[in-house]
């Protein structure tokens, strides 16, 4: 048994108040904690997920506080049927990037005739080295028309101690025929200091029965560009019984094949899989139901 799996279980408070001329005070918190036991997922933080506040209006919205970057809230959508966010997702299984940062401000940006853009900067404290400074910048843009949604984002992330850049750059789409939708997507990921530098490609699709039944397959392959060939590929697959409006149940299952050194295994929203032998496969299957309220 293992708590979360496809999202992650959170509470919280959200709250916004009219303050005239069509702008909002906003604001929100959010803790992760497991559903198995009970534990909080971070034991020093109140609220570990998300704490932010903000404005929003016609210009747009902006946020300060802890909070979601947007290659992780606006991007992924558009990378695969599940957002990768369950380990049936290649790019959920292969990418190795935080969804959260410290000290951020993001600005939403309003809809121009079907693009909508995201930014965010995020600041150094005292716990990084150095103390002062950029850590993160991240923009996203969107574009959609009719069937088809494209987007398309670029992160820089310097490490903790200051002696590595991580740098992301992903490309995805989706296109809308009948009760089909099938996904395209590109990430790049490379540190500046050469520990990590990968490609991933991911092709899928879903396919929606009914109002209740949707299947869903993904593939994707990580090509290791560090020179040590640890290279990997998976196939995935997803089935969700919509039961209500609010309440999911779903079945996944997944194969992972790891090349020479590579070490990948079963990663889903807050689930981590099993360690896995330099070199060795692994395959899962998860059986779960996901309730929103």
């Amino acid at each position: 048994m293992s708590s979360s799996g496809l999202f992650a279980t959170v509470y919280g408070l959200v709250g916004h108040e009219d303050v005239g001329n069509g702008i909002h005070v906003n604001f929100q918190l959010e803790d992760g904690f497991s559903g198995a036991t009970g534990a909080s997922t971070v034991g020093t933080a109140a609220f570990n997920r998300l704490a932010g506040v903000g404005l929003s209006g016609p210009f747009g919205a902006f946020r300060i506080g802890r909070q979601k970057k947007p290659e992780y809230q606006y991007l992924d959508g558009v990378l695969d049927p599940t957002a990768g966010k369950t380990f049936a997702s290649p790019v959920s299984v292969f990418q190795d990037v935080a969804v959260r940062a410290n000290n951020a401000i993001t600005y939403f940006a309003p809809d121009f005739y079907g693009v909508t853009a995201q930014f965010m900067v995020a600041m150094r404290d005292q716990t990084t080295k150095p103390s002062n400074g950029l850590e993160l910048y991240n923009a996203v843009a969107r574009y959609t028309k009719g069937p088809f949604v494209g987007a398309v984002g670029y992160e820089q992330w310097g490490n903790a101690t200051g002696t590595a850049l991580q740098r992301v750059f992903r490309v995805a789409g989706a296109y809308k025929v009948g009760q089909a939708r099938l996904y395209l997507a590109y990430l790049a990921e490379h540190q500046s200091d050469n520990s990590e530098n990968r490609r991933i490609y991911e092709v899928s699709g879903s396919y929606m029965f009914n109002a209740a039944n949707m299947l869903s397959v993904m593939y994707g392959y990580l090509s290791d560009q560090t020179g040590q060939g640890n290279n990997g590929q998976e196939i995935g697959a997803i089935y969700e019984y919509f039961l209500s409006k609010r309440t999911i149940l779903y079945a996944a299952a997944a194969f992972v094949q790891n090349r020479n050194q590579g070490e990948y295994t079963l990663n889903g929203t807050q689930y981590y899989g099993v360690a896995v032998a330099p070199g060795s496969n692994v395959r899962g299957v998860i059986l779960g139901i996901a309730h929103k309220f």
